[in-house]
């Protein structure tokens, strides 16, 4: 089967839209949002909104049919009709919106990873009610998803939040901590915005028992406790939220009740195939930052009168023209695995190992190719007059979050030589 890269013209009308969107709107205000970290983009958001709603609507419109299908769909007929691209259309999105900004990016409403575990985990019926909240409607609804707690960082499997079922009022009562929750803030504060929070319904069953509960905003019970200051993405939301006996009605927990102790999508699979959803747009994203920073270190040696040539052997090049065609085939190699998952996603297929490989290739070659703008541009490349130490600190954030890249080479070391968690550490 013959495989083309040319991408869809109507996504890339969409990319086209969102760029101009990024560069008019965003990029002219990237300073002023970083250096005023806790300050909500407000005026922003209702000028980007209008623009992302209706791509956003188009791609979760896409995920609602297939919900409402139920997956049932045949092979013969989905090979007829081809793929749907919502992936592809997600990650052309997140792209040029994290070249514009992405600390300002993370600050927009968007269904991403709350869209991505009620995706992988919820019920027809949940996804149906639950991601029509994001693709329908007039005002911007914020998702998030807490997972992170003081005592389980990369090892999800040991979270110590707990749910506990009420039988006289048939609500799951929530007692725990949550912290690094992207978007955590905005989504408790908005009327329409929800969160979604990974708890354990049986400490016994271990990973079997952990389960993703929808918080919806002004849940009694549930309050922001620290908003953090941080390295990169500052006009970024990122919080802490402690639950003190919040109450969740019965039918907000995604998925079953029910822990099984084998092959259960809603337990600690179902965290994973969450991830699988989002690790690639974060590396779309990182890819967004790692774009804006070769642009212009190529921009500003062109006004100096250095070319690239292309069409020269290695040792005839000066060592920063070698660096900067360096850059570019690190970038170019974390896109082509990123679109080999996001494609995979598109294509209904299991990505697993895909999603861990794009997010540690983007998450490395960001972090790398921004530390070497920097040291080309020298002085004024660490200087606050140009973005580029800003896409510097922002775009390690993609080495870090969803997964480290540690955890997840860990991730591809095992998918690769068919180990489990015990016996490759």
């Amino acid at each position: 089967m013959p495989i083309s890269f040319e991408i869809p013209e109507n996504i890339t009308q969409q990319q086209q839209m969102t760029h101009f969107v990024a560069e008019t709107v965003m990029r002219p205000h990237s300073r002023e949002l970083d250096e005023n970290e806790h300050a909500r983009p407000t005026e922003f958001v209702s000028m980007i909104w209008p623009v992302l709603r209706d791509q956003q609507a188009h791609s979760l419109q896409k995920m609602l049919a297939k919900a409402q299908n139920g997956g049932s769909e045949s092979s013969e007929k989905k090979e007829k009709r081809g793929p749907r691209y919502e992936y592809l259309r997600l990650m052309s999105l997140v792209e040029e919106l994290s070249w514009g900004d992405v600390g300002v990016y993370l600050c927009l409403p968007s269904p991403q990873l709350a869209g991505s575990a009620i995706e992988a985990v919820g019920t027809i019926e949940q996804k149906e009610r639950l991601l029509r909240r994001f693709a329908e409607g007039d005002q911007p609804v914020w998702g998030a998803m807490a997972m992170t707690e003081p005592g389980a960082g990369s090892d999800t499997s040991a979270i110590q939040t707990v749910a506990t079922l009420d039988p006289d009022t048939n609500e799951w009562i929530l007692n725990g901590e949550k912290i690094f929750c992207t978007s955590g803030g905005l989504a408790l504060e908005e009327s329409n915005g929800l969160v979604i929070v990974w708890a354990t319904v049986d400490r016994s069953a271990g990973r079997a028992g952990m389960k993703p509960f929808v918080v919806e905003a002004g849940t009694p019970g549930v309050s922001v406790t620290k908003e953090e200051i941080k390295h990169g993405i500052r006009a970024s939301n990122t919080v802490s939220i402690v639950f003190n006996d919040a109450r969740i009605p019965y039918n907000n927990l995604l998925g079953s009740a029910e822990v099984q102790q084998k092959d259960s999508k809603e337990g600690f699979k179902g965290a994973m195939a969450t991830f699988d959803g989002s690790r690639p747009l974060v590396a779309a994203s990182a890819l967004g930052v790692g774009r804006a920073a070769l642009e212009f270190v190529k921009e500003k040696l062109a006004e100096a009168g250095i070319e690239i040539p292309y069409n020269l052997p290695y040792h005839k090049l000066t060592a920063v023209q070698r660096d900067v065609l360096e850059m570019e085939a690190q970038l170019k190699a974390a896109k082509l695995l990123t679109l080999r998952a996001i494609a995979m996603l598109d294509h209904g297929q299991y990505n697993s190992l895909q999603a861990s490989m794009c997010k540690v290739k983007a998450g490395k070659a960001v972090t790398w190719l921004t530390q070497k703008a920097v040291e080309i541009l020298g002085q004024m490349g660490y200087s606050r007059e140009w973005l580029v130490e800003k896409w510097m600190r922002d775009g390690k954030i993609n080495d870090i979050y969803e997964g480290t890249g540690q955890i997840n080479l860990l991730i591809v070391a095992r998918r690769i030589l068919d180990y489990s968690s015990r016996e490759l550490q």
